[in-house]
């Protein structure tokens, strides 16, 4: 369980995951501020257009938890015992990247239409519709271009292995698939194998990918990746559930984003479907089932995953 210092109590253990991440997240803001430049083709040296990287920018820099760079950094360290490796910062960046480009895309009015994310309006409301959809689209391109670095600080085979996880987990049977789901089931009402197939996709893909590119970036065995792959399916739909009970319980302030959003929306949620109570008690639930994978993983650096699982469900925003 997490306390107000920033300590998470693992078995015997206590792991402090406030300092733990701020060395991670000062590395990851660092190589994010270096690589989206006006020189956004970072190997080969094209200038891009300027205001196009102001939306990039915008979008990606000062904000957001950067929950999934984290899960990148602490599988990789859990798998190869030892922190620091240029294809798993690449991966956390590359993650991060597609992740913001599905925020200023979900925000359009196409989408969702909000006008607040991260505290501040949205990148259509600061930047236009034209430019957010065209910073979204680079942001994406970007991500790839970070896995394939033409120096040899990434291997080939790993190269390749992470632009198919992270693929995977952005497309059509991953995150797009789940936001396609998602606009689809508006005003409808699903049963919680529904929902759950829903977030399994639009949230839990990209979550989960980011826990497997961190072990691919290692050389995981096969107990060890089967353990983090049930991890990280466990936390990225617990962390659908507990954004579902911040969106009636927290207000716009504190979440950084429109409250009761998806209730005005007459969107399916985990509370409209399951109520406040039950929905709380499933978020805890499925913390168990993420700590009951790392347990079986066979790995012993598993501090951190466990950790960012206790966050992710205990979290106020």
């Amino acid at each position: 369980m997490m306390s107000a210092s920033g300590a998470s109590t693992v078995g015997s253990q206590a792991f402090h995951l406030e300092s733990w991440s701020r060395i991670r997240l000062d590395q990851v803001e660092r190589a994010l501020e270096q690589w989206i430049t006006t020189e956004t083709s970072v190997e080969v040296g094209h200038a891009a257009p300027a205001a196009l990287v102001e939306a990039m920018r915008y979008s990606v820099l000062d904000g957001g938890k950067r929950l999934r760079p984290l899960l990148v950094l602490a599988a990789h360290e859990a798998v190869a015992g030892t922190p620091g490796s240029a294809a798993a910062l690449r991966a956390a960046c590359a993650v991060e990247l597609i992740h913001a480009y599905s925020l200023v895309h979900d925000d359009m009015p196409c989408m969702d239409n909000d006008i607040l994310r991260r505290g501040k309006p949205t990148v259509h409301v600061r930047f236009g519709e034209a430019s957010a959809l065209l910073a979204g689209d680079a942001l994406q391109a970007l991500a790839f271009e970070l896995l394939t670095p033409e120096d040899a600080s990434v291997d080939g085979v790993t190269q390749a292995r992470l632009c198919n996880l992270l693929a995977r987990a952005a497309g059509s049977a991953g995150m797009a698939g789940g936001q396609a789901i998602d606009l689809a089931s508006v005003g409808h009402t699903l049963t919680e194998d529904e929902l759950r197939e829903m977030h399994q996709l639009k949230t839990g893909a990209l979550l989960q990918g980011s826990v497997l590119m961190g072990a691919h970036c290692g050389q995981p065995d096969s107990v060890a990746l089967t353990a983090l792959r049930d991890y990280g399916a466990a936390i990225g739909l617990a962390f659908q559930v507990v954004d579902d009970i911040l969106d009636v319980t927290a207000d716009s302030s504190t979440l950084g984003k429109t409250a009761g959003k998806d209730a005005d929306n007459d969107k399916p949620t985990y509370v409209s479907l399951m109520g406040l109570a039950r929905s709380q008690t499933y978020a805890q639930d499925l913390l168990a089932q993420a700590q009951q994978a790392l347990q079986r993983s066979g790995l012993k650096n598993t501090l951190a995953l466990a950790a960012l699982a206790d966050m992710v469900v205990n979290r106020a925003n």
